[in-house]
């Protein structure tokens, strides 16, 4: 405890005491009276430490889970692609890898950037297909490109 923690304490047990000075006379040791307050005071504040540090250190412990989860996940992502060429090849190969429908609705919907609608009326399919097709698109290249996706996720937010 500080300095000025004690001096807060001492000045809190006097305001008390002045604040219900009409009491005073029912106090027969004032000494004691005192004495008790202020040790009082000064384990309540003490508390009030030790429960603040343990907020800390929990706090602090979460952050230290936290950091370390994402060092370990930085650690094993797969950076084994020295150039866009690679990348693209490997984009290629998963694409090539859908079924024919859900490749096609999914190039018409990400790469040349086609509203759901506009590629319903275009290959005369429900909306619903659509929709269900680009669901089997995402599934099947997430499962593809599992290993490298954060770093699919991070160039794509780049461009």
């Amino acid at each position: 405890m500080s300095a000025s923690d004690a001096e807060n304490i001492v000045q809190d047990v006097f305001l008390h005491l002045y604040e219900r000075r009409e009491l005073l006379e029912t106090y027969t040791n004032l000494t004691a009276y005192l004495f008790t307050s202020i040790k009082n005071k000064c384990l309540d504040h003490l508390r009030k430490k030790v429960a603040e540090q343990e907020a800390i250190n929990e706090l602090q412990s979460e952050l230290g889970m936290t950091l370390q989860l994402k060092y370990d996940s930085l650690e094993i992502l797969n950076t084994s692609f020295p150039d866009e060429n690679d990348i693209k090849a490997l984009l290629d190969k998963s694409l090539q890898k859908l079924p024919e429908r859900c490749r096609t609705i999914f190039i018409m919907s990400k790469l040349e950037g086609k509203k759901q609608k506009q590629i319903a009326e275009e290959l005369h399919l429900s909306l619903h297909t659509i929709e269900s097709q680009m669901g089997i698109a995402y599934k099947k290249l997430r499962e593809e490109l599992k290993d490298c996706l954060p770093l699919l996720c991070f160039l794509f937010a780049l461009s």
